[in-house]
This record gives structure tokens, C-alpha cells and sequence, in this order.
């Protein structure tokens, strides 16, 4: 994790966060009052991690929470008063909202930022891996397309398209898909 932003109307949280923070060595740490703020900055920018204390001025912070989280790309941390924590988190959870409760242990305040630092690592993972597999999708896809054109424009099967682009890309010392985009390139008129 490198960036975070912490949202709380108190200046003393703020400063504990923002000391927990650099302790975990996170670089860019932005702080915010309200809600609208961070809604208006989440849409211009993102963070490995938001730190919500609740309530704040505007909003309670669950709605904030749940809405950060579900786009999948920022650790949320909401952290309540103990008497709203069943509630709120029998809510959050499933959006997969770390929740903890005031006041703050120092211990399980580090505990959740461990477990968020964790579970962000995994999501970028994870998004690798979808991206590479979209991209031999793409890959495939042209490929097909390719094989598709050589069926139709020079008669040939569909192992006889598929082992030209293969010999192309070996004699080339190439990818299939370039050899592909060649292909669509040529006969695209």
C-alpha cells in the first residue's frame, strides 16, 4: 500500500491515523472532513486505503464505506462507536468493509491495517491475472479472426490457416497476434 485517505471530522483521530499510517510506512496520505469531500476526490483519484471514522458531519460513513468498497479497488476500514458495531458491521461485511470500533486499540487498529494491507495485495493479484487473461482472450480472438479472413480469401482449412500464422510468427520471430493483425491488415479493404 502507498496511498491512503483518512475521513474524519476530528483533528485528533485525523493525527492518529495519519501517525498509524506513516508507522506502516504509507507515503501519500490525504485527510478529509466529510463525505461529499472524499466522494468528489475518490472520483478524481484512488487510494489503497480508506479510513473512515464515523459519524461524520454529513453522513454516518457506512453508505461512503459500502460505496468504496463494492468498486473494488480501495481496503476500507470504517470505524464506529461500540454500541453501532453489530449493526454496522452485520451491514458492511459483506462488502467487504473491515470494521472496528471506538476507541481504538492501537493493537487492533494495526491488526486491521495488516489485514487490509493483505487483502489489497491479493486484489492486485488478482486484477494482474485478469488482465493477462483478457489479453490472451484479445490474443485469441484476432488470432480467430485472422484464420477466419485466410478460410474465406485463400480457400485454405482451418488447420491450414491456423499452422501459416503459426509458421509466419516462427519464421518472423513473432507473436501469432502480429502476425494476425497483418493478416486483418492486408485484407481489411
Amino acid at each position: 500500500m502507498e496511498s491512503a485517505l483518512i475521513v474524519s471530522c476530528t483533528k485528533k483521530n485525523s493525527a492518529f491515523f495519519t501517525e498509524m499510517l506513516s508507522a506502516a510506512s504509507l507515503n501519500q496520505i490525504v485527510t478529509l472532513q466529510s463525505c461529499g469531500e472524499a466522494r468528489r476526490l475518490l472520483l478524481e483519484c484512488n487510494f489503497d486505503l480508506v479510513i473512515i471514522n464515523a459519524p461524520l458531519h454529513d453522513e454516518s460513513g457506512e453508505n461512503l464505506a459500502r460505496h468504496i468498497a463494492s468498486k473494488g479497488i480501495s481496503q476500507v476500514i470504517l470505524v464506529v462507536n461500540s454500541e453501532y458495531f453489530e449493526e454496522v458491521s452485520a451491514v458492511t461485511e459483506d462488502d467487504g468493509v473491515l470494521t472496528i470500533t471506538k476507541p481504538i486499540d492501537r493493537a487492533v487498529f494495526w491488526s486491521a491495517l495488516k489485514l487490509a494491507k493483505s487483502a489489497q495485495n491479493r486484489i492486485k493479484l488478482m486484477q494482474a491475472k485478469n488482465s493477462k487473461l483478457k489479453q490472451k482472450i484479445e490474443d485469441i480472438r484476432i488470432v480467430d479472426l485472422a484464420k477466419c479472413i485466410l478460410i474465406s480469401y485463400l480457400s485454405l482449412s482451418e488447420q491450414q490457416a491456423h499452422r501459416y500464422i503459426e509458421k509466419q510468427a516462427m519464421d518472423m520471430r513473432t507473436t501469432k497476434r502480429a502476425v494476425a493483425e497483418g493478416i486483418l491488415k492486408t485484407y481489411e479493404n
